[in-house]
């Protein structure tokens, strides 16, 4: 059998999209699969915890580490980092050469100013699912 070519490295196409990922579900799944569908290597920021407790006004359920182990764990993310911060999404996009940033359509119009460098997805949420709910949800059941 002859040997397959393989692709160049830079002929492959590298994604982007970050989340806090906190009490994981299926929502999340999804979005991470979406993404990774729309290149060849998906990279992912999770958010840190002081980045979610600036935007989201509390800490998150689990850790940082514990959330950067999860999403490392799914069978198409092929590298995780911690986000620090909105404003370094730029930075991020060019550290890690992404030719696409994914991200929630609830952020829809949010990042265009990224189009310079790179192009700019916006997926649909999933529907009736949220962690913000979950939460609410687990806290009123105890």
């Amino acid at each position: 059998m002859p040997d397959q070519p393989i692709e160049p490295a830079a002929a492959r196409r590298t994604v982007i999209t970050f989340g806090t990922f906190d009490v994981f579900h299926v929502g999340h799944l999804r979005v991470i699969e979406r993404a990774a569908a729309l290149g060849d290597r998906l990279v992912v920021g999770v958010s840190a915890d002081a980045l979610n407790l600036r935007k989201k006004g509390r800490e998150p359920v689990f850790s940082q580490a514990e959330r950067l182990e999860i999403v490392a764990a799914l069978k198409p993310v092929d590298e995780v980092f911690v986000e620090e911060s909105l404003e370094l999404k730029r930075d991020y996009i060019t550290r890690y050469a992404a030719d696409v940033l994914v991200m929630g359509d609830d952020w829809a119009g949010r990042f265009d100013e990224f189009h310079d460098i790179c192009e700019v997805v916006y997926l649909p949420r999933t529907p009736a699912i949220s962690t913000t709910a979950l939460i609410e949800k687990i806290s009123s059941a105890t």
